[in-house]
């Protein structure tokens, strides 16, 4: 039998030597489990698949666990505690047994650092760097440890212990990684060179696209071009033409009457075949109707199953809010989308000393983004519905308000419509005098003719003949080269990209003749406007291309 060892101290028993031993080994499993945890939680789902696949023998629990992390991470994370709460227990039975009371307060010391070292820095480090080979080392013994029951009732114990602490019901599964992480993620990968930066732009569009509303994307009523289901096919081709146009909405009484839709190809079909002075409701196909609230990727999914590209977008009270494509759905996605037959022009444009001016209808976040600013959302999706909220009333032309450090102006008020708005930022001694009118005459709020800021009032959004918005010419307004390079849009304009969207397609000279046997009238752009030959060119559909336009015939 082997004896005491006698040491300075002391002698050593047997029993001092069988818990030293017992440290050894515990310290070796919170190694073991360290590696446990860090490889199976950092090895994804995709690989861990190619492992069990490829015939890996430890493929398959590999897969089972990555699969089920609950299953695996409390009750190794329990035992991990465990054995480090044990060892540390027996190094100070040890040490005060050899030495006393000094010789506890060493060993814990020295068994911090140790557990410290060998059981979590180093292991966890080694895993981190080579998560397969972790994941593989240990999923077999991990994968028949949770199988045991006392394992599995120890889990659910501790689960439920620790829901009964937490306020509410605790987390089942997930969240592991929020949007914001993700993004996060992507970001670091374009600063790294691993993606490209309009890769990275796609991932936050897909983000965001699963939040969006139908009425964020939608073309408003007020800019919807319709005809009136008593038009004949000659005068609503003409419309067609005018606009290039492949579907229109028919409206029956009134515009909340929408009562079905006409192709351009069904248009094109009854004029050579005799029938262009029959009336257009003949020609007729059901409209979808989707309420505003609903989800764009759901309406995405249901237009690819039910193949339609075109849906009227009603209200909570049954009334007409406005249109929506398939091309507006897919804009929220890949940016603009401009055809050969649109007129492009910019929906923001950067001016001099970090101002922009902006379509009414601008997305207040994209607002934000450009200009690095706090504007405040609400129940509103735009720049112009800030305004309106701000104000609290129809705003005047050049009329202004301050909002959070910027200054919102009102121009080329029509009606009741906000054509665009400026936003300048304020001085930090600002006392709340107007801005003084810039180079380009964007300060100009009556749009004198011949400035930049100028256009015709009855060619913005709707009007029959319409102009360009930016001086009657279509003609965007270019912003000043003079400005000082830097990142910050506040003192360079050309930080701001410039977003361009297509206007409206002005009628030509004369509209081309066609035979009549009658006078009839001529179809109008919406209820809410007089009809007057000759028919209107239309106001678009706001977003990025013509409201409803689409290749005639698709």
């Amino acid at each position: 039998m082997a004896g005491p060892l006698t040491g300075k101290a002391g002698a050593v028993s047997q029993t001092e030597l069988e818990m030293l031993a017992a440290v050894a080994v515990l310290l070796i499993a919170t190694a073991y489990l360290a590696v446990a945890e860090v490889g199976l939680t950092r090895l994804n789902r995709s690989r861990s698949e190619q492992l069990a696949e490829g015939g890996h023998r430890s493929g398959r629990a590999l897969h089972r666990l990555v699969n089920d992390p609950q299953s695996f991470l409390t009750p190794v994370r329990f035992l991990s505690v465990l054995c480090q709460l044990v060892q540390a227990t027996l190094v100070g039975i040890v040490g005060d047994r050899l030495f006393g009371l000094t010789g506890l307060i060493v060993a814990v010391a020295i068994d911090v650092l140790v557990v410290f070292l060998l059981g979590e820095s180093v292991p966890k480090t080694w895993a981190f760097l080579n998560p397969e080979r972790a994941a593989l080392l240990t999923a077999r013994p991990i994968s028949v440890f949770v199988r045991l029951a006392p394992a599995r009732m120890a889990a659910r114990a501790l689960i439920s212990l620790t829901n009964a602490v937490v306020p509410g019901k605790g987390l089942e599964r997930g969240p592991f990684l929020t949007e914001e992480e993700l993004l996060a993620i992507a970001q670091r990968g374009v600063e790294e060179g691993v993606i490209e930066a309009d890769e990275r732009q796609l991932i936050e569009s897909i983000i965001e696209f699963g939040d969006t509303l139908v009425r964020e994307v939608m073309v408003p009523r007020p800019d919807m071009v319709t005809v009136d289901a008593s038009f004949r096919v000659a005068d609503v081709m003409e419309v067609v033409l005018l606009n290039g146009y492949s579907r229109l909405p028919v409206r029956g009484e009134d515009i909340d009457d929408v009562v079905g839709l006409v192709y351009a190809k069904d248009l094109m079909r009854a004029e050579r075949d005799g029938l262009e002075h029959e009336r257009v409701g003949t020609l007729l196909r059901t409209p979808h109707l989707v309420p505003e609230t609903k989800r764009v990727p759901e309406l995405l999914r249901e237009m690819q199953r039910e193949k339609f590209h075109m849906a009227i977008v009603v209200d909570e009270y049954g009334g007409t809010a406005g249109l929506v494509t398939l091309e507006d759905l897919i804009e929220e996605l890949v940016g603009e989308i401009v055809d050969e037959f649109d007129v492009e022009d910019p929906l923001i444009e950067p001016l001099p000393g970090g101002s922009l001016r902006a379509h009414a209808r601008t997305a207040l976040d994209e607002v934000n983004d450009l200009l690095h600013a706090g504007l405040p959302e609400g129940d509103w999706d735009s720049i112009g519905g800030l305004l309106y909220h701000e104000l609290g009333r129809v705003p005047t032309e050049g009329e202004s308000v301050d909002v959070d450090g910027w200054r919102l102006t009102a121009q080329r008020v029509q009606g009741r419509r906000i054509g665009r708005v400026q936003v300048d930022p304020l001085a930090p001694s600002s006392t709340g005098e107007a801005p003084e009118a810039s180079e380009d005459g964007a300060g100009d709020p009556a749009g004198e003719e011949g400035g930049p800021g100028a256009g015709d009032a009855a060619g913005e959004e709707g009007g029959p003949g319409a102009g360009g918005p930016d001086g009657g010419n279509g003609a965007p307004a270019v912003p000043s080269a003079d400005a000082e390079e830097h990142d910050d849009p506040r003192t360079n304009p050309a930080a701001i990209p410039v977003v361009e969207a297509p206007g409206p397609t002005a009628p030509p000279p004369s509209p081309p003749s066609r035979p009549r046997s009658s006078p009839s009238p001529s179809p109008s752009s919406s209820s809410d406007a007089p009809d007057a030959p000759p028919p209107p060119s239309g106001a678009t559909a706001g977003r990025s291309s013509p409201a409803h336009r689409e290749t005639p015939g698709a």
